[in-house]
Parts: C-alpha cells; structure tokens; sequence
C-alpha cells in the first residue's frame, strides 16, 4: 500500500499544540495543509508560529532556507469546514469529547469525497465509538500523535471495528512519510502507551505508599539504574497530576475496575490539594525562583571488602538471569576484586539463584520477595538483595534493601562493595519486587496482555513504548533479556505476597515460559 501523493490536501481540524504540530509536520513532508478552527485568529497565530520554527530549522541546518520557504507556502487557512472539501486526509484534533468528535465527522462526511480518509487524534476515546454514527465508519481511523509532534516519532494507527485494512495501511505509509515511526494497534482503551505506561506510574505509588522511599530516591533509581529519563513522580508533575489522574481513571473505568489499573489514594490528594505539578507550581517538587531539588538518599561510604565469591546451585535455576550477575561481576571484576566461584550441591543451598557473598553477606537480585522473607526462606540472616538495572557496566546507582535480621556489620560489608565498584548506594525499605524489578516485570507483563490480546504485535509495543515515552528498552525486550522465567517468578511472588490479582501473570508470559522461546529471536 502506498502513503497518499505528495500533492495531496491533508485537512487539519484544531489549531492548539497538537494540530499545529501535525500540520507543521505534513507541510514540510511536502503535502498541502489547510488548517481550520473555529477561532480564525488562533489559525493565524499558529500558522505564524510554524513560519518561525521553519525559519529557526533553517538556521539550525535542519532544513534549508528554500525548504522552509516551501513548506511555509504549502500552509494555508481554512475559513470554514467547506474550504477542506477536497482534502484526501483529515486529521481531528480538537477537544476529547466524544459527541463534539462525532458532530466534526458527521459535517465532514457531508463535505469531502467519498475516497478521503478520515482520521482522529484522539488518546483516549474509542475510533469505534467516533466512527460508529458516520455513513462510511470503515474510512475513519485513529492517528495518535504524541506531543510535541515535531519531535515525537511515535504514531499510534487505531483500527476501529469498521476501519478498513486498506485505510489503516495508506495512513501507516503516509505517517511513514511525514518521518514518523508508526505502529497499527486495535481500538481498545488506552491503545499501546497509555495502557502500558499505566504500571510506571502505579508501581511508583505502591512504592511511595509503602515507604520505600521518597518520591526523589525513588526517582533517582528509576533514573540512574533503570535508565528511564525520568522517575515517576518527576514525570507525573511534568504532565500534571490532574491529567495524570484522570487518564488513569478512565482505563481503569474502561476496563471495568481491572485491579491491574486501579488509581492511587495519594495522588486523589495531590489533585485535592491543587499540588498539580509544574503547572501549579508545587507537585511532589517546588518549581520556580528559589525552589530547591531534594536529594536522593544515598548511603555513607563503607571500607571495601576483601573476598568476594559467586555461587550457584547445581540444577538450579538461576540461568534466567545468570547473564545480569555475570555482568555485575565483570564490572566488581574491572574495580580490582577476584571474584572466586564455588558451585554448591543439592542440598547444599535453600535458593538455587546465583548469589554474591562477602563477609557473612548472600546477595541476591530481587525475585519479588522481600529481603526479610528471603532471609527466612533460606534460613540465612545476613541477606541483601540489589534491584535490577538497565546496565549494570554503565549504571550510575544501584538500590539495595536488606532483611530487617540483616546484621549492620554485613550490610556495611555489600555497600562498601557496590561503593568500590563505582555505584552510587541506594538502600530503599525492604518492599517486595524493589524499584526497577517490579516496574519492569509491570511493564512486560501489561505489554505481553496487549500482545496476547490483538491489540498489537509485540515488535509494535516495543516501538511504542520506546518512541512514544522515550522508555530505555522496550518492555519485552526487557523481559527477554532479565528471562521470561524472572519476570514471571517476580510476578507470581508479588501476586503471592500482596494475595493481588493486580500482578496476575499474562497467559502469554505463561506460553512464552513454557515454550522456552524469546519474545524477539
């Protein structure tokens, strides 16, 4: 299937951010744009503002001075919905409100020609439901941008019920054209990223609210281990807790109170209190002059240990994520220490997954237990458990939490360690799955639901989720790289501890488990 021609009209319905930016965006992909709202001065404006931005490009060497001059020429007003009659594409971006939508379309279908495509920016209401009063719905799609729209690659294509396979095809090349990278998805609630991302967002929460830490440690982890640009809360108060909040309300309405997408009690309150984010001035950090950053917690420096060994069980199985220890090792390995293996027999060990040990201390990645159960588990006292990282070769910080029977000779022992070799120390309370472990195994598991579910393909969830959000790996990858039997042992341990069907494990995880295959080959 091939994207529209380039000397075709695309239609632009809403002038705000978002509308300005499809239409900067097709314009300079060589279409012409008309760009209508029902307010003709904010047009004007927003047809000003992109002359600027093609100029600014220009001076940048992101274009040349022709090319802006060009793309600035393709752009024109619409006086009236009339004036966008012989548009091949229209894209709605106007206001989330499912009956005005529908008002737009119905005028529209009266207007254009029976070939043009018909397409909504819509993040949250339903392709099926805007298209389902229209006397053509098979030519209406979604095409979900993600702002700001210049610089996001991500384009979400949402198949309707009705959409048509061809239509959803010609607007995935056309996206493709314009430089985007674009996914197919199925109408359902959320689509791909507002779904998947629910749990970075929820784990945070559950986090905060158990006391695992404070929203700036907790970020920092997320940040400097997990590799996420930012942490949670430093996001949510980006965007705003009043946004936040009420998109997670409405999957967690849209999917019948599924548990899995459940809102949190604390940030009720932050929208209460009007603690909104940046917006507001004040959300879980103080913005504007004089406002100060809190500082992430981080342990006193400990003396390095003298032995290190590595052990395993014979039978075990650890292989899952013997690849993440191997890594830890070589970098404690670059940081002078010898690290000596020893393989323990049947028997010899109550935990078969691989373990660090200095001065009394076993070290374990966290498999979804607390430390403290862990310790009673294995009969062992003096247990740490480290979170997962992105990198650990690279990580700036790593989160330890140590069994509440822990002695403080030998946690003093597994940080003075991680310290030699590089890290920053984290310690968070002893919370099940830690901070990055649960967040990911959450993720992998909401993206192998939407997989198993049609929504989309795992290669597309993984695209969206890295161009969308700008997340470090995609969550499948993820799975695949810390082992699928990792993250569903994690899964059934948080199940298990909290007796939650929150952390259900997806059926598809479960075949994945069973069939031994990967993800991504």
């Amino acid at each position: 299937m091939a994207a529209l021609q380039k000397n075709s009209v695309v239609a632009v319905i809403g002038s705000g951010a978002m509308g300005a930016g499809i239409a900067q965006v097709a314009a300079a992909a060589g279409y012409r744009v008309k760009l209508y709202d029902t307010r003709p001065e904010a047009v004007s404006k927003a047809l000003a503002d992109i002359g600027k931005m093609y100029g600014k490009l220009a001076e940048k060497g992101r274009m040349t001075a022709d090319e802006a001059l060009a793309a600035t020429a393709r752009l024109q007003a619409a006086g009236s919905l009339a004036d966008v009659a012989d548009a091949m594409l229209v894209v709605e971006a106007i206001v989330e409100n499912l009956d005005v939508k529908r008002s737009v379309f119905a005028e529209l279908e009266a207007l254009v020609a029976d070939d043009c495509i018909l397409a909504t920016n819509t993040s949250s209401i339903s392709v099926t439901a805007i298209a389902a009063k229209l006397r053509r719905p098979e030519r209406l799609v979604g095409m979900h941008f993600f702002n700001p729209v210049p610089l996001m690659a991500l384009v979400e294509v949402i198949s309707g019920l009705a959409t048509s396979e061809t239509v959803a095809a010609i607007v995935y090349d056309t996206a493709t054209t314009w430089g985007k990278k674009p996914v197919h998805a199925k109408s359902t609630p959320g689509f791909i990223v507002n779904r998947v991302a629910r749990p970075f967002y929820a784990e945070g929460w559950r986090l905060l609210s158990e006391q695992a830490g404070d929203p700036a440690t907790i970020d920092a982890v997320l940040r400097e281990a997990g590799g996420f640009r930012m942490g949670p809360f430093e996001l949510m108060d980006l965007i705003g807790h009043d946004v936040n909040f009420s998109v997670t309300q409405s999957v967690f309405g849209a999917y019948f109170n599924d548990p899995r997408f459940t809102p949190s009690v604390l940030q009720q309150e932050m929208v209460n209190a009007g603690f909104l984010g940046r917006k507001s001035g004040r959300g879980f950090y103080a913005y504007g002059e004089g406002a100060t950053t809190p500082v992430a917690q981080a342990e006193a420096a400990q003396p390095k240990p003298e032995v290190v060994t590595l052990s395993a069980a014979i039978g075990g199985d650890g292989r899952s994520h013997s690849g993440i220890v191997h890594s830890l090792v070589q970098r404690l390995e670059q940081a002078g220490f010898t690290v000596s293996s020893r393989v323990l027999l049947e028997g010899q060990a109550h935990d078969a997954a691989p373990a660090l040990h200095c001065n009394g201390a076993a070290i374990y990645l966290t498999d979804g237990r607390s430390a403290t159960q862990r310790a009673h588990d294995n009969q062992h006292a003096d247990t740490v458990l480290f979170d997962l990282a992105l990198d650990y070769a690279s990580a700036k910080r790593i989160a330890l939490a140590r069994a509440d029977q822990c002695s403080d000779a030998a946690y003093a022992a597994v940080v003075g360690l991680f310290q030699a070799a590089g890290f920053t120390v984290t310690l968070l309370d002893d919370v099940a799955g830690m901070a990055v472990m649960r967040t990911v195994a959450m993720l992998a598991n909401e993206a192998a639901d939407a997989v198993n579910q049609g929504v989309c393909t795992a290669a597309a969830v993984d695209i969206a989720m890295q161009k969308g959000v700008n997340y470090p790996r995609g969550p499948l990858a993820w799975a695949d790289d810390v082992g699928i039997s990792h993250i569903v042992t994690v899964l059934q341990n948080l199940a298990s501890g909290y007796g939650e069907d929150r952390y259900r494990v997806s059926p598809l995880l479960r075949r994945k488990l069973a069939s031994g295959a990967p993800f991504h080959a």
